[in-house]
C-alpha cells in the first residue's frame, strides 16, 4: 500500500482461536529465548500440532518485522493465505519468483548448444513483490511470506528510497517535471487502460495506478501549479475511498536505473569488455572474443538508447557500482533493524535448497562466461551464498517436524518441542513384518481397511514395483491408483481427491513425502523395502511418512523389512517417544481424540475443464492461434483464482499454462 497520513497498527491476530496444549508452552519459550538475545532456536513441531498458529502468536507478542521462508511456491501460497486470515488488518506480503515459466540462459559445451533465456513474467506476482519492498521501506510492522527466491538479487534499498516521489496537498509543482519524474519511476502513460504501473492526465486531474496494488488509484487534483487535493479512488467504480494530505509514490518496477551512476556504469562495462576481448585473443579464442564483443556492444547501445537491454540483470554489478564478489542486495537488506525475525519453515527441506542454490547458479553461468556469451561480472548477478545468507540472520526460528543436525547445531541444541496436538490425536502405532509373504499380508490388511471404509497409502522404491503392485491389486478387485513422476500436478491432485471421494481405496506411490498428501481418511501406510538404505528410508524421511496418518485416530504403519536398520530404529524410537507424551497428556486432561473432519471440495469440474483444454489444444495438430487463446483464457482464470485467495486452484492452472506455453515454444 502507498504510504499516507495514517498510522500503522500493531500486529494483531484477528482470530477467535487461542493457543492450546503444547502451543502455549512453545510460544512462551520461543518469545522468552528471543528476548534473552538468543539468535537461533528450533521449533520441533510434530505434524498437525499447529506450528503456523504458534509462529503467528510469537510474531504478535514480539511485534517485529518477520520474514518467513519456505522451500516452494505452493507452500508459500498456503502460508500467505493463512497469515492473511490471521492478521487481516496488518501488512502481510508475498514475495516469490515472478516467473510463471522460466528457462534460464545456458550453454552446453558438450554439444555446442546455446539456450536463450525464456521467461513468462506474472504481473500480479511482480506487483506483490513490489508491494513487499514498498511496505518494508515505508511501514513499521510487516510480515513477509517468501519462497527461497528471497536470496536472489533485488533493487538496492538506497536506490529504491532515492526515487520515491513525495506529493503533498498545497505543494507547488512543475507539471512537466512531475510527468518526467513518473516516467523516471518506470510509470507508463496510458489514457485508456489504467493498470498498475501507469498514469493518465485528464485536464487538471492526474491519475496514477501504483505499481504495488490494483486495489486503488491515486487521483491528484491540480489548481494551476498547486496540488489542490489527493484522493484514493476505487478503480472499478471511480468512487473516492480515502482523502489524504500526502502520499509517497514508489517506483513502478522493482528494478530502477540510477541515472547518477549511469555514465560510470557504462565506462566500467566497456573496461571489462576490453579486458575480456584481450584475454580471449591472447589465448587464441577468436570466436569467443568476437561473440562477447558483439553482444556487449549491442547491450551497451540498448542501455544508452532505452535504459534497458535483454539480460540487464547480468550487468547489475556495474549498474550498482559493486565490486567483484561483493554481496548483492536482496530483500534481506530491507529488514533494517537488529530485531527482525526470520522463520525458516520446513527447514529440513528449505536449508539444503538455500545451501545449494549459489553453486547451481554459478556453474551454469560459468559456461556462459568461459565461452564468451557473458562477461565475468555476470557471475555477480546471483543468489546469496550460504555464508552470506547466515550473516544476514539476526534472529531465526527453524521449524520442522524433523529438523536436521545443522539446525540443531546452529541453535546449540536449543529445541522447543511442540508434540501434543490440539485435536488429541497421537502418532501412529508401528508394526514390522518380514518380506516373506508380504503381498498376502498386504492384501489381508487392505481388505480390513476397506471393510472399515478407511484409506491406505503404499510407498515403494521403484517404478517397476509400483506398476506391478498396482496391476496386481487391480486384479484382486481393489480400487487402486498409482502416483508417479510422470503425472502432472493436476492429475496428482485429482487422484488424491478421488481417493477421498471413494473412487479409490488405495494409492501406491514412490515419494509420499510431498505436500498435499495430508488426507485424514488415510489410516494405514505400508512401507515396502523399509530396510533399504537411501534418502527415502532414512529416519527423517520415515518420520515424515509416518506423519501422513497423524490426522486419523486409527493411524498405523506397517514396515516390510527383514532387519531393523539404524534409521528405522531412530524413527520408531522418536515416534514412540512422541506418542507416549501425547497419550500421557490426553490421559491427564481426559481427552478422547477424534479423526479430523476435513471438507471434500469438489474441484473435479476444474480438473475436467483443464483436461478439456489439454485434449483440445495440446494435440500435435492444434494451431498456434488456438493454443494462444487457451493460454490467455487460462491466465484470466488463474488471476481470478489468486484474487479470491484460491491459491491451490491458481497453482494448478499456472502449471497447465506452463505446459501449454512450452508446447507453443516447440511448435
Amino acid at each position: 500500500m502507498i504510504s499516507a497520513n495514517k498510522d500503522k497498527n500493531d500486529l494483531v491476530l484477528t482470530t477467535k482461536m487461542h493457543p492450546v496444549a503444547d502451543q502455549i508452552k512453545a510460544i512462551k519459550q520461543l518469545v522468552s529465548n528471543y528476548k534473552q538475545g538468543i539468535k537461533s532456536q528450533v521449533l520441533l513441531g510434530a505434524t498437525g500440532t499447529g506450528k503456523t498458529f504458534t509462529i503467528a502468536n510469537v510474531i504478535e507478542k514480539l511485534q517485529t518485522n518477520t520474514l518467513i521462508i519456505v522451500h516452494n511456491k505452493t507452500l508459500a501460497a498456503q502460508l500467505y493465505g493463512e497469515f492473511k486470515s490471521l492478521f487481516k488488518n496488518n501488512n502481510v506480503e508475498y514475495y516469490i519468483s515472478y516467473f510463471d515459466f522460466y528457462q534460464p540462459e545456458a550453454y552446453l559445451p558438450q554439444n555446442d548448444t546455446y539456450i536463450e533465456k525464456n521467461a513468462q513474467r506474472n504481473n500480479d506476482i511482480e506487483m506483490m513483490r513490489l508491494s513487499t519492498i514498498n511496505s518494508l521501506a515505508n511501514s513499521k510492522k510487516v510480515i513477509v511470506i517468501a519462497s527461497v527466491a528471497a536470496i536472489y538479487a533485488s533493487v538496492s534499498p538506497a536506490d529504491y528510497d532515492l526515487y520515491k516521489l513525495f506529493l503533498k496537498k498545497g505543494d507547488k509543482i512543475n507539471y512537466k517535471k512531475l510527468k518526467y519524474d513518473l516516467v523516471k519511476l518506470q510509470y507508463e502513460r496510458n489514457e485508456i487502460d489504467l493498470k498498475p504501473g501507469t498514469f493518465r492526465i485528464r485536464g487538471d486531474l492526474l491519475e496514477i495506478a501504483p505499481g504495488t496494488s490494483d486495489s486503488y488509484i491515486i487521483r491528484i487534483s491540480l489548481f494551476g501549479d498547486e496540488i489542490e487535493s489527493i484522493h484514493f479512488v476505487d478503480p472499478l467504480t471511480g468512487s473516492i475511498t480515502q482523502k489524504v494530505t500526502y502520499c509517497i509514490i514508489p517506483p513502478a518496477n522493482e528494478y530502477i536505473m540510477n541515472d547518477e551512476k549511469f555514465d560510470v556504469s557504462i565506462k566500467r562495462i566497456n573496461n571489462e569488455l576490453n579486458e575480456r576481448v584481450k584475454y580471449f585473443k591472447d589465448n587464441k579464442k577468436l570466436l569467443e572474443a568476437q561473440r562477447i564483443e558483439q553482444r556487449t556492444k549491442s547491450d551497451i547501445e540498448s542501455l544508452k538508447e532505452l535504459g534497458y537491454c535483454n539480460g540487464i540483470e547480468n550487468y547489475s554489478r556495474h549498474l550498482e557500482l559493486r565490486e567483484e564478489g561483493e554481496t548483492p542486495f536482496t530483500i534481506f537488506d530491507y529488514f533494517k533493524d537488529d530485531n527482525w525475525l526470520l522463520v525458516i519453515d520446513e527447514s529440513h527441506m528449505t536449508i539444503p535448497q538455500i545451501r545449494g542454490m549459489y553453486n547451481t547458479d554459478h556453474n551454469r553461468k560459468l559456461s556462459l562466461v568461459d565461452y564468451g556469451f557473458r562477461l565475468p561480472s555476470a557471475l555477480d548477478n546471483r543468489p546469496l551464498n550460504f555464508d552470506e545468507f547466515n550473516k544476514k540472520i539476526k534472529h531465526v526460528i527453524y521449524c520442522s517436524a524433523t529438523p536436521n543436525e545443522y539446525e540443531i547445531d546452529q541453535s546449540h541444541g536449543l529445541v522447543v518441542e511442540q508434540i501434543v496436538r490440539p485435536t488429541g490425536l497421537v502418532d501412529p502405532t508401528i508394526e514390522i513384518h518380514k518380506t516373506k509373504y508380504q503381498i498376502d499380508h498386504l492384501i489381508s490388511k487392505l481388505k480390513e481397511q476397506i471393510a472399515k471404509n478407511e484409506k491406505t497409502f503404499i510407498t515403494v522404491l521403484t517404478i517397476k514395483l509400483a506398476e506391478t503392485l498396482t496391476d496386481y491389486l487391480k486384479n484382486q478387485k481393489i480400487k487402486v491408483a498409482y502416483l508417479h513422476h510422470g503425472l502432472k500436478p493436476l492429475q496428482r491432485a485429482k487422484i488424491i481427491q478421488e481417493l477421498r471421494m471413494g473412487k479409490y481405496d488405495v494409492i501406491v506411490g514412490i515419494n509420499l513425502l510431498r505436500e498435499g498428501l495430508d488426507v485424514p481418511e488415510v489410516s494405514l501406510i505400508c512401507i515396502f523395502d523399509a530396510d533399504k538404505p537411501g534418502f527415502f528410508r532414512n529416519d527423517k524421511a520415515l518420520i515424515q511418512i509416518f506423519g501422513r496418518v497423524s490426522r486419523n485416530v486409527n493411524g498405523h504403519i506397517i514396515m516390510y523389512a527383514d532387519k531393523i536398520t539404524a534409521d528405522m530404529q531412530k524413527a520408531i524410537d522418536e515416534t514412540n517417544r512422541r506418542r507416549n507424551i501425547q497419550l500421557k497428556y490426553n490421559k491427564l486432561h481426559n481427552i478422547i481424540p477424534k479423526t479430523i473432519i476435513k471438507d471434500i471440495r469438489n474441484d473435479l469440474v476444474l480438473w475436467e475443464k483443464a483436461e478439456l483444454y489439454e485434449d483440445t489444444y495440446k494435440v500435435k495438430n492444434a494451431s498456434k492461434i488456438k493454443q494462444t487463446k487457451a493460454v490467455a483464457k487460462l491466465r484470466k482464470e488463474m488471476l481470478e483464482a489468486a484474487k479470491q485467495q484460491e491459491y491451490e486452484k491458481a497453482a494448478f492452472i499456472r502449471d497447465l499454462i506452463i505446459e501449454l506455453e512450452a508446447n507453443l515454444q516447440k511448435s
